[in-house]
């Protein structure tokens, strides 16, 4: 291998991206603003859940219980209503996704210490949303009957019992729960894959399409040594938007790196180097910009979404799911950025996903050579 020819390619590659400002924006620009806009888009976080409050009883008991949710970061009250029909309708119209009804005697149950039936209407349009809702309205009602329970005890002169469980949670790598802390690395990995494979994709097709490449084959430059250099440029560019990336992380979204970091730009060149060869496997076998650009984002964008585990649980899918997603290499380096932001885990734990990324790579260099012949055909 010639490296001065392989400099030269990557030269006229430079020169290329320089002269062309939307090859240049969409290599930096378009990452970031994809990171932003998904930054702050995507968030699993349910907070402030609307609600809207039927209560039949008017007391101070029925006002106190009410407080709970009212003073939890959890629920948003959105006001009372007076009939079951305005409760259907806030519900149906969205503006409350939780309608709270209290019976008429609520305070005479609770100060007779008898069972109160508590209704609680929930939108379930959003499965997701209104399970996570009915939790912690579970927890606000469990938390009041214990104290309840609790009162009643001392007010007879009785002993509080010992309750005879105690769950005492703790939790590790990302103890506020904040979805931005595992979204934000996964993201990386997602918008890498589909930049860098977009971008090389259209390489090789623009030398044929403007008719250049009869150019390149008279020349001595080899088929490995053209590759190379086409790859280098871009490279360089990818590393840059992966420096942008994690900086973005630290500063805007305050996610937590924990890791080593030399670890993580040497995984993201990895990663980086098998997403550029399978954009430029693209690009030599359609010969076309528009198929190129078309192919990779069917290859990159839906399966680096969808069965990498950035954004859905791999284990909740269907097995014959599950058996297809050892098939993305975005999954093994989603996986390497959230070890290595959230637990500070290194090789020792991750080798297995680290092998598998570095095989992705070579395998897809590899086949961009074998695909590329250096005549017309």
């Amino acid at each position: 291998m010639n490296l001065l020819r392989v400099w030269a390619m990557s030269r006229k590659e430079l020169l290329h991206i320089a002269r062309d400002p939307r090859s240049l924006g969409m290599a930096i620009a378009i990452p970031m603003l994809l990171l932003v806009l998904f930054g702050y888009a995507l968030t699993l976080d349910v907070d402030n859940v609307p609600l809207v409050v039927w209560d039949q009883d008017g007391s101070h008991a029925s006002r106190a219980f009410v407080s709970r949710f009212t003073g939890s970061p959890y629920f948003s009250l959105r006001g009372y209503v007076r009939n079951g029909q305005q409760l259907e309708r806030a519900v149906d119209s969205g503006k409350a996704l939780v309608g709270l009804v209290l019976p008429p005697d609520f305070a005479g149950r609770v100060d007779s210490g008898r069972e109160v039936p508590v209704q609680l209407i929930v939108d379930g349009s959003d499965s997701n949303t209104a399970t996570i809702a009915m939790g912690y309205a579970d927890g606000v009602v469990r938390a009041y009957s214990q104290e309840l329970a609790s009162r009643q005890i001392r007010r007879r002169g009785g002993v509080e019992p010992a309750w005879p469980l105690e769950v005492r949670p703790r939790v590790w790598f990302n103890p506020e729960l904040e979805s931005k802390n595992y979204i934000i690395p996964g993201l990386i990995a997602v918008i890498m894959m589909v930049i860098a494979a977009l971008l090389t994709s259209l390489t090789v097709a623009r030398e044929w399409e403007r008719g250049t490449m009869e150019q390149l084959i008279s020349t001595p430059v080899k088929g490995r040594e053209l590759i190379l250099g086409k790859l280098l440029p871009y490279f360089a560019i990818g590393m840059l938007d992966v420096l942008l990336a994690v900086l973005m992380g630290e500063f805007l979204f305050q996610v937590p790196l924990r890791g080593n970091v030399a670890l993580l730009f040497a995984m993201a060149a990895i990663f980086l180097a098998g997403a550029l060869a399978l954009g430029m496997t693209i690009s030599i076998v359609t010969k076309s910009q528009l198929l190129a650009s078309q192919v990779a984002m069917v290859l990159t964008f839906l399966p680096a979404f969808l069965l990498s585990g950035f954004m859905y649980a791999i284990s909740n899918m269907p097995q014959a799911i599950q058996w297809v997603t050892y098939l993305i290499p975005a999954r093994y380096f989603v996986a390497l950025l959230k070890g290595i932001y959230l637990k500070g885990i290194g090789l020792n734990i991750l080798m297995l996903e680290a092998g598998l990324l570095t095989l992705f790579a070579l395998l897809m260099l590899a086949l961009a050579n074998v695909k590329f012949h250096k005549k017309l055909e």
